[in-house]
């Protein structure tokens, strides 16, 4: 897709907008993606993003960092590792501090990620939807359509196992309005 736009000089110009890997809507102001790369940055300015929520252990890029620098987007980084048999899981609290995160409709609009937008990001996204009262089966139906074609039985597990109690309800924090969330 393309728009059009001015240049500097006033002149037109057509700016290609690519999405980021693995790129959708979770819900009004939520996105989720892989990690965006710098053919990605005027897409991800149509966002009008408040945040980035990345899930990647390593430092950011600098020119990823330029980018929210510039775009006035705050990086929220909750660094977790991925589920690897067999002694590598994800961290329940560290999902859930970021499940927080992601509640906050402060931070929003929110762009979530990790290095593919598959298995990290499959798992915070299927225990929002587990505390949005979605039935087991269409949020693995969600997630296994995102991590496709290597679904983790292990990502399955901890969604099913996540203890939604650990989300904090922070009383400052304004919840969306989004199904299922009181």
């Amino acid at each position: 897709m393309e728009v059009l736009r001015k240049d500097d000089e006033g002149d037109n110009e057509y700016e290609e907008l690519i999405p980021p890997e693995n790129f959708a809507m979770i819900e009004r102001g939520l996105y989720r993606s892989g990690f965006p790369k710098k053919k990605n940055f005027p897409f991800l300015k149509t966002l009008g993003l408040k945040s980035i929520l990345t899930l990647v252990l390593e430092d950011y890029p600098l020119a990823n960092c330029e980018f929210n620098k510039l775009q006035g987007v705050t990086l929220l980084q909750f660094g977790v590792p991925g589920n690897k048999e067999p002694f590598v899981d994800i961290p329940e609290k560290g999902i859930a501090a970021a499940l927080s995160a992601v509640l906050d409709k402060r931070n929003h609009p929110m762009l979530i990620h990790c290095n593919k937008g598959k298995h990290r990001t499959g798992c915070l996204v299927g225990c929002l939807r587990k505390v949005q009262r979605w039935a087991f089966s269409s949020i693995f139906d969600e997630y296994i359509r995102f991590s496709h074609p290597k679904p983790r039985m292990m990502d399955q597990q901890f969604i099913e196992l996540f203890n939604t109690e650990l989300v904090d309800d922070d009383e400052d924090a304004k919840r969306p309005a989004w199904p299922g969330l009181t």
